[in-house]
């Protein structure tokens, strides 16, 4: 019996598909082991979001080889479709394959025996155009779900739709399967994911049904506790599905809306299809039918073109929106992006200059976030993860609670109190039983 182990980077996207691939190699009767442990096959799943990402890949494979130096290494993922020659050249790397093949691992690579030189399998990803099922199971509290793959847009900064191809979906029909088999496995939150799930629906280049339809029968067929929507775009956020999030008792009040920037000047250089007064009317929508909803943005800084005043101009709509917090990312060229050949770069001390001070503010708005709900009871999802005693767990609208690690209660959703902000940042909690006892 061979075994396997994975490695994945990157978005929840990812860890979908590699659960996925993961399970076809146990049914093929290969043993999964753990990443740093001894295995004859390493599968790494790679992100090229940015440079950075392709440096780990490389880092990666060294840590392979240093555990098991005759192991054969595979590399997957967006990296592998985009620059499948270069990765070809960190030595050690057996095979390469791309958006569509890695999905095929096990039929394209055989006995898994090493070669005097490394494979290719990658097809141009305008010829990829099947979609495959994916979803993470038995590695954490939730799931993440697959419905959606691939984007149809053309922001300038991203390499995406070069590495995923075009914006195609799974049936609601298979959805829902998937769904039904995720919960027969205990799990308490499903996590919905794609490249643009808003954009759900498109089948063989025809839209046969739409984000809201896909909610609805989840929200009428499957019984979870928790459904959560992973990140959607504003201009395919509408009325409907804020309606029905609102009034959901499956459906958390947690939205992560990409901005990417709050300047309109900037917004329109990089091609995203809306204005920032598109983005207030979107917030305003969640507050008025969710005051407790939490907002996550996305904001990328250091943009090509973007001054000093763009940049004060984000921040400061920032800081004046009724957000919880930040993902801020650092601008990075990638070759074959619009973007790439933009002039007016910014160099790289003020591109993180403004990431640290967005990061910053990010912190202050999570905190004000949290502060509004110490004292109130809510429920938490409690996870596995445990660290120095303490284990860690999330209500319904996202605030990061701490606990004593108690084994009974990992995977479990327990009424709790908010009572305290602690030094790192997170929730301190106690039990209403416990308090309950106290009284």
């Amino acid at each position: 019996m061979k075994k396997v182990a994975f490695y994945t980077l990157g978005c929840k996207l990812n860890y979908a598909e590699s659960s996925t691939i993961a399970r076809s190699f146990e049914s093929k009767g290969f043993q999964k082991v753990e990443f740093h442990q001894k295995a004859d096959i390493y599968i790494i799943n790679t992100c090229s979001v940015t440079e950075n990402a392709d440096k780990k890949c490389k880092k990666i494979v060294k840590e392979a080889l240093k555990t098991s130096p005759t192991a054969f290494i595979a590399i997957i993922g967006c990296y592998a479709q985009l620059k499948p020659e270069e990765i070809t050249k960190i030595p050690g790397v057996d095979a390469v394959l791309g958006a569509a093949e890695k999905f095929q691992l096990i039929d394209l690579l055989g006995s898994f025996e090493k070669k005097n030189m490394p494979v290719i399998f990658n097809q141009p990803i305008a010829e990829t155009k099947d979609y495959y099922c994916s979803y993470s199971i038995n590695d954490r509290t939730r799931t993440f779900l697959k419905v959606q793959d691939g984007c149809d847009y053309s922001c300038t900064f991203c390499t995406i739709p070069l590495a995923r191809g075009s914006s195609r979906s799974d049936t609601i029909e298979n959805v829902i399967q998937a769904a039904k088999e995720i919960c027969e496995s205990e799990v308490k939150e499903i996590v919905l994911t794609g490249v643009n799930i808003g954009d759900f629906g498109l089948i063989e280049g025809e839209r046969k049904f739409n984000f809201l339809s896909l909610a609805t029968a989840l929200e009428e067929q499957i019984a979870i506790p928790r459904i959560r929507i992973s990140s959607i775009e504003p201009n395919l956020l509408n009325s409907s599905i804020i309606e029905l999030v609102a009034k959901s008792d499956k459906f958390v009040p947690h939205f992560h809306i990409p901005l990417q920037s709050g300047s309109n000047k900037v917004l329109k250089l990089m091609k995203r299809r809306y204005l920032r007064e598109l983005y207030v009317e979107k917030v305003q929508q969640i507050k008025s039918k969710m005051p407790h909803c939490c907002i996550g943005v996305d904001v990328i800084v250091g943009f090509p073109g973007e001054t000093n005043e763009d940049f004060l101009d984000t921040y400061q709509f920032l800081n004046e929106l009724d957000i919880s917090y930040l993902h801020v990312f650092t601008y990075s060229e990638r070759a074959n992006t619009p973007a790439f050949l933009l002039p007016e770069p910014i160099n790289i001390a003020e591109r993180n200059e403004r990431s640290h001070r967005l990061r910053i503010l990010s912190e202050k708005k999570r905190r004000n976030f949290y502060e509004q709900f110490i004292g109130t009871d809510a429920e938490v999802l409690f996870e596995a993860d445990q660290e120095n005693g303490k284990m860690f767990g999330f209500t319904r609208n996202y605030i990061k609670v701490t606990a004593k690690y108690d084994p009974l209660w990992v995977n479990e959703v327990r009424k709790v109190r908010l009572v305290a902000i602690n030094a790192d940042g997170n929730v301190e909690i106690k039990e209403i039983e416990e308090l309950a006892l106290l009284h």
